[in-house]
């Protein structure tokens, strides 16, 4: 069922599946969301990329593109195990959402899932509300937090026989080990070096040189992994993973406090990264200064009850 049939969709429109092609309009798409939502751009390229390159899925059956009568994206949806809708702004009000949505968790089904998750922000009351008359309940909830640092942050001494430096070429593979280690604990599945590898060190804004790791001897056991947003205008931690055996030491603070100081000393006095409910770190962040600037709740809904 890659498309929606005609009179699924308002008068003029039309769908079908989405292609490496199409990357960049649905950045534009998901840009034209954000910005109306929030006034500013969280997403780039390499999401959405990453998004389409996902282990499993099938961008001619598992996405969904739906344009309007001139040609412009109106929306798009992918499922794969997970699922994201987005409606541009301007076309909202004409139940694309719910077609969309409609198709996503039939697609699930016929895929042979059990289950569908998806995350809204809360203040997307549109969104959250249209989720709820499908069906779907609150799972978990993840804060968006920020640090402004008006002053250059001080770092604390690393803990005895503890290392800290910048990434570098070579880290990859212990760094991805160390991160899958750590949210094994709460993610629903494990990532392949490809898949993770898309979504950090081979993303065009990954910044090494305020990605910290700490080393116990020759063993990585801390990683911080950052990101370069120039549109943003601020520095963004997109990993941070301890190792078990080496947690509660203040390996993660020293870690973050590098990264905190050196996005200031590039002009970025302000850090952001996003935390979820199930890893308990949220604690942590407060401890070090930083609040919620927002906040978004993941979904689900039960496919085996009609």
């Amino acid at each position: 069922m890659p498309a929606l049939l005609p009179h699924h969709l308002p008068p003029g429109y039309r769908s079908r599946p989405a292609t490496t092609a199409d990357i960049e309009l649905m950045y534009r798409l998901i840009a034209s969301c954000e910005e109306e939502l929030d006034g500013s751009v969280e997403t780039d390229l390499d999401i959405v990329a990453a998004d389409l390159a996902r282990p499993g899925l099938d961008p001619a059956l598992d996405t969904l593109l739906v344009f309007a009568p001139d040609g412009e994206l109106a929306g798009r949806a992918w499922v794969n195990r997970r699922s994201e809708v987005d409606v541009h702004p301007g076309h909202r009000g004409l139940g694309l959402g719910d077609s969309l949505l409609t198709w996503v968790e039939a697609r699930a089904r016929e895929s042979g899932g059990t289950r569908i998750a998806q995350t809204v922000p809360d203040r997307d009351h549109q969104g959250v509300a249209l989720l709820r008359r499908h069906g779907y309940v609150p799972m978990v909830t993840s804060w968006l937090l920020e640090l402004i640092s008006p002053t250059e942050p001080v770092v604390p001494e690393p803990p005895a026989g503890i290392t800290v430096r910048p990434f570098r070429p070579g880290d990859e593979r212990a760094a991805h080990q160390l991160t899958e280690d750590a949210f094994d604990e709460w993610q629903q599945r494990r990532r392949s070096y490809e898949e993770w590898a898309l979504l950090t060190v081979e993303r065009a804004t990954f910044a090494p040189a305020v990605s910290m790791l700490a080393f116990a001897g020759d063993q990585l056991v801390g990683a911080v992994l950052s990101l370069d947003v120039p549109e943003s205008g601020e520095g963004y931690i997109e990993r941070v993973a301890v190792r078990r055996d080496h947690r509660n030491q203040g390996i993660a603070r020293v870690l973050l406090q590098h990264t905190f100081r050196g996005f200031h000393r590039q002009g970025r006095p302000v850090c952001t990264l996003w935390t979820h409910s199930n890893t308990g770190a949220l604690s942590l962040y407060e401890k070090l200064g930083m609040t919620i600037r927002r906040s978004a709740t993941v979904h689900y809904k039960d496919l085996t009850t009609p």
